[in-house]
């Protein structure tokens, strides 16, 4: 049975840093695309970055340069470094595994099919 695990959310000031972590258990992790979304009650669910198994990274243009994804296959887990997090950057934050080898160009749109329950990340100015 897949499931994922996601926790690291919390409050900060503006400017300030934290990390995301999504534990993965019962699929064969390296071959998934992992991904990193966010949503703000009443709006759409954005993609906020993905990583494939080829280590292949991809970002929303809102955190690019400030938002890191990483992936370690041994432990079976899943980061997301955020620095210089802004008021806008406040959501609730989840993890999603979906059984392809390569996140592609339109990642964001993918029906990935796992989920993590949600982590709250509250950015305070």
């Amino acid at each position: 049975q897949v499931q994922l695990l996601g926790s690291g959310g919390g409050s900060v000031q503006d400017g300030g840093s934290l990390t995301l972590s999504c534990s993965a258990s019962g699929y064969s992790y390296s071959g998934y695309c992992m991904g990193w979304f966010r949503q703000v009650q009443g709006k759409e669910r954005e993609g906020v970055a993905a990583i494939g198994s080829d280590g292949g990274t991809r970002y929303a243009d809102s955190v690019k340069g400030r938002f890191g994804i990483s992936r370690d296959n041994q432990k079976n887990t899943l980061y997301l470094v955020m620095n210089n997090l802004t008021p806008e950057d406040t959501a609730m934050y989840y993890c999603a595994a979906e059984p392809l080898p390569r996140c592609g160009p339109a990642w964001y749109s993918v029906e990935f099919t796992y989920w993590a329950q949600g982590t709250q990340v509250t950015v305070s100015s």
